[in-house]
């Protein structure tokens, strides 16, 4: 969980570099149905951070098998591509799989219910 704070301090800090380094290459980044990209270069990861509009704040974090399913409260962040508008101050959920102190899979998570899956959809926050 420590990986998980530290990756939403750097975005919400508007961090986007500090914040693709939390990343594993490669990894799996979902951003919701028909939203997937693998991140295989460094570029690739800040791309896929900036594209993050709101920053967060960790409210808390659960195991749930492989996943760490996690609960953040969404804020505005500096920086290009940055601009939450009315998303500031709502709740988002996202599932996260870390191996070695880095991301392996960022996951959208759906609004209610179990931990998503690549296959999954759901209500998205």
């Amino acid at each position: 969980m420590t990986v998980i704070r530290a990756w939403s301090s750097a975005l919400r800090r508007g961090d986007v570099s500090g914040a693709a380094r939390y990343f594993a290459l490669p990894s799996e980044f979902i951003n919701g149905p028909g939203v997937a990209i693998t991140i295989h270069t460094e570029a690739q990861a800040q791309a896929a951070n900036a594209g993050l509009p709101c920053g967060a704040i960790l409210i808390s974090a659960r195991e749930h098998g492989r996943f760490v399913s996690a609960l953040f409260r969404l804020t505005n962040r500096p920086g290009a591509n940055a601009g939450c508008g009315s998303g500031a101050g709502q709740l988002a959920r996202t599932d996260f799989v870390i191996v070695g102190g880095r991301i392996v899979e960022w996951i959208r998570a759906p609004e209610r219910g179990a931990p998503a899956t690549t296959q999954g959809g759901g209500t998205l926050v």
